[in-house]
């Protein structure tokens, strides 16, 4: 299978440590405020280490999943598969679209000019920056809507959550977890129990899709760079998680949109070099 313009891009060898490092730096960060670290994973690939656009996705997709199958058992743990079943019908309705948009992001980012796809990635850490003030900094309120509104916006905003999902390689928690609190009024621990539910079966939609394109080979060619960053990515992942409140939101969040509009700046700019 041919190559998409723009993918063939060589990443820049780094010392597996170094590799290490990144990635546990990038779990702090993500532990720190509950996700996975993934936002700024993305843009550290395409910067640090070299990877093009769709190589850079594709790989932190994978790394994201190993994530979020490792925080799984934990967060069963939390909160156990009895209190989740009462909410099927909230993971159903989501996944209806989710799981669409999914094969329809990792679609339209393997079809994008390289260049493209660098200026989508850059205005989606924008959004994620802004996603990440909003749910910190005010206060979530369920929406009351008719029934069938609830069901049409669930299929709605998991259809848009999916493409965003598949386009960054994100497992979309931050976009999910203040979607279900909103849409479903569900306390917001059980909703981070069911943004994973969720998030899980969508991730593996846009993997599947994007492994029958030719940049797949990403992941064959840089497993050992994979998998240092995997590791250090879980392990900063459960230190961030320990160091939950030392730092103030008024401090943390703020800090953390910034260093994420920063990126996107860098990442658009990076784009004039393809």
């Amino acid at each position: 299978m041919q190559t998409p313009p723009g993918t063939e891009q060589t990443a820049v060898r780094f010392p597996l440590p170094v590799a290490f490092t990144a990635g546990a730096a990038v779990g702090v960060l993500g532990g720190m405020v509950g996700l996975g670290g993934a936002e700024f994973r993305l843009p550290l690939l395409i910067m640090l280490f070299g990877f093009a656009a769709l190589q850079a996705v594709i790989l932190n997709k994978a790394l994201s999943l190993v994530v979020v199958l490792t925080a799984l058992p934990a967060r069963l743990a939390a909160v156990p598969l009895s209190a989740l079943a009462p909410h099927w019908t909230v993971i159903a309705n989501l996944l209806l679209g989710s799981l669409a948009g999914a094969w329809a992001g990792a679609s339209w980012a393997t079809r994008m000019r390289s260049v493209t796809l660098y200026r989508v990635l850059a205005v989606l850490l924008v959004g994620i920056a802004a996603a990440l003030i909003a749910n910190h900094t005010g206060t979530l309120r369920h929406v009351a809507l008719a029934p069938a509104a609830v069901v049409t916006a669930g299929v709605v905003a998991g259809f848009v959550i999916g493409v965003v999902a598949a386009l960054m390689g994100v497992a979309g928690g931050e976009l999910l977890i203040p979607t279900i609190v909103l849409l479903f009024a569900t306390d917001i621990k059980i909703a981070g129990s069911l943004s994973l539910a969720v998030s899980l079966p969508t991730m593996l939609v846009a993997f599947a899709r994007y492994s029958r394109d030719g940049s797949f080979t990403v992941l064959r060619r840089h497993t050992r760079l994979a998998g240092f960053l995997a590791l250090g990515s879980i392990t900063g992942a459960i230190g961030g998680a320990l160091l939950l409140g030392v730092v103030p939101d008024a401090v943390l969040i703020p800090a953390l949109a910034a260093l994420l509009a920063l990126s996107s700046i860098k990442v658009w700019r990076h784009a004039a070099t393809e």
